[in-house]
């Protein structure tokens, strides 16, 4: 677990940092220049993409475990640092953030315009991007930090300009009178802040409990100590700091039972919103399951096992039959999501190669579908003003473009073989199955499921004679198709050649079978007669 403290330029710091200071620079353009506030957000998540180039150009998959590292003194009494590197995990976790965040961007180009009874001296557009670009610099620092106080300060922080987006800016598609949809966005805010915030008071009590045990707060230092022997942890000490830690990771990711905050956050929000909720900021859910729960606590990891597969299984199941029965089209790929992210669990305590390449690969292509999908529909409810299924029929006979790409979003997202999702799933039941056989056969029916709820979604919105209030439906303009083309080009690229992410997580997820002291089962090969 080498690591060498990088004396250049702080490639990492500043990677979070421009859209951190984007986010300031676009709150203060004047009322009046809404269009302006657009541009610059944009230009500033495209720099940031540049960056997150960088940072996997220079990341070097046979190196070091953490490169690009920064370490500075920051709260000496405590043993707090501004540590931050990046394994091939959290490097291909960055690239995702930083290439969804443009298309968030452009999709939500007049999510937050004004309405006719806003006030001139209210800026809902520039505070709507601000908030954007604010989650983005968060969650890439999270990606990054090696730090578990500077992690934790991140994983609370990120709650509140997620609070806003939710609450302050939500969809206007809603059925009911607008005191209805504001009480609605309210209630939903207000219980995806409270879910958090207590999975993140208990955390915080395992944070403290740690430092009291360990002495200091580095990931890098703790797991060194626990690795030749000079920190030893009472078996129940550690048990209680891993369900201190997983509980809160479990809000996050969302894992059943403590996942039903989702569906009405993902509901009420903006459909670009909904996106930077679920392909973005739960996946620091997953990511921290395999850098703190498994790097700092492997003997409560293992000891654990059992239960979290179970849950997982729930996850995957539960999810998708709810799924099966939305009559919100947003809803319906929220309870998609709680399935996929049940696979992602799964994959990670499956403790084996395959399963946890597959879980990082899952969290990259889970976000690149799910975001293709969600922002596809959300062009389709922004033009006939509804969420329900019910209100479309025939929708490719008048936008044959929109429903083609919402297929292509739909056949991601059931991982249909030649796009990334497939990838994901196979390697995450092929590893599942190879330690716990029955968890891999039950975990089949979600994709089964899968199939039924998406197919049942597209025949139902797509297909059919075309209703009345759907024949002057529009079909996608060009900023819409510059959101999707690009997405949906990448899952086909990743579906059939994805050795460039595989290259860059396999070395990490040596590192983590390492730490747990795991190793592959051997194949039973039945002998010769």
């Amino acid at each position: 677990m080498s690591q060498v403290v990088n004396a250049g330029f702080p490639l990492l710091t500043v990677t979070a940092g421009v859209p951190a200071v984007g986010a300031v620079l676009t709150a203060a353009v004047p009322a009046a220049r809404r269009t302006a506030a657009k541009w610059l957000a944009l230009l500033v998540s495209l720099v940031t993409l540049v960056l997150a180039a960088v940072v996997w150009v220079r990341f070097e998959p046979g190196g070091d475990r953490y490169q690009l590292v920064e370490s500075h003194a920051w709260i000496k009494d405590f043993g707090v640092r501004y540590e931050l590197g990046v394994d091939g995990i959290g490097v291909a976790l960055i690239g995702l953030t930083a290439l969804l965040i443009p298309f968030i961007v452009l999709a939500g180009w007049h999510d937050a315009d004004p309405l006719e009874t806003s006030s001139k001296r209210w800026r809902p557009t520039q505070g709507f991007f601000a908030l954007i670009l604010m989650v983005e610099a968060m969650v890439i620092l999270s990606f990054e930090a090696t730090d578990v106080f500077l992690f934790y300060i991140l994983f609370e922080a990120m709650l509140i300009p997620m609070y806003f987006l939710i609450g302050g800016f939500g969809d206007r598609a809603h059925s009911g009178t607008d005191e209805n949809a504001a009480a609605q966005r309210s209630y939903a805010a207000v219980k995806f802040l409270l879910y958090n915030l207590v999975g993140g008071l208990i955390m915080l009590a395992a944070v403290i409990g740690l430092y009291v045990v360990a002495g200091n707060f580095s990931l890098t230092e703790i797991a060194a100590a626990r690795a030749n022997g000079s920190l030893e942890m009472a078996t129940s000490t550690e048990r209680w700091l891993f369900l201190g830690f997983f509980f809160a990771f479990a809000v996050k990711a969302p894992l059943w039972p403590l996942h039903t905050w989702l569906p009405n956050a993902m509901g009420e929000a903006t459909a670009p919103v909904a996106v930077l909720i679920t392909a973005v900021v739960d996946k620091v859910g997953t990511f921290a399951m395999l850098r703190f729960c498994l790097g700092l606590f492997p003997e409560a990891s293992k000891w654990a096992t059992p239960a979290i597969v179970v849950l997982a299984l729930i996850s995957i199941v539960y999810g998708a039959l709810l799924a099966v029965g939305q009559r919100d089209i947003k809803r319906l790929v929220a309870y998609a999501s709680i399935s996929h992210f049940g696979f992602i669990i799964m994959g990670i305590f499956a403790m084996t190669t395959q399963g946890q390449s597959g879980a990082t690969l899952y969290m990259v292509n889970h976000g690149i579908s799910t975001a293709a999908l969600m922002l596809v529909a959300g062009f389709l409810i922004s033009r006939r003003g509804s969420r329900l299924i019910a209100d479309y029929g025939g929708v490719q006979k008048v936008a044959p473009v929109l429903a083609g790409t919402f297929l292509i979003g739909g056949l991601a997202t059931l991982s249909l073989p030649g796009l990334a999702p497939f990838v994901s799933e196979f390697l995450v039941l092929v590893g599942t199955f190879s330690r716990y056989p029955v968890a891999g056969i039950v975990a089949t029916t979600g994709i089964v499921l899968a199939a039924l709820y998406v197919l049942v979604l597209y025949q139902r919105t797509m297909t059919g004679p075309v209703k009345e209030d759907v024949r002057g439906l529009p079909d996608l303009r060009v900023r819409e198709l510059a959101v999707v083309a690009p997405l949906i080009a990448v899952l086909i690229f990743l579906g059939v050649f994805p050795k460039p992410l595989t290259d860059v997580v396999n070395p990490a997820v040596q590192y983590t079978m390492s730490d747990v002291q795991q190793k592959d089962p051997s194949p039973e090969v039945e002998a010769a007669k």
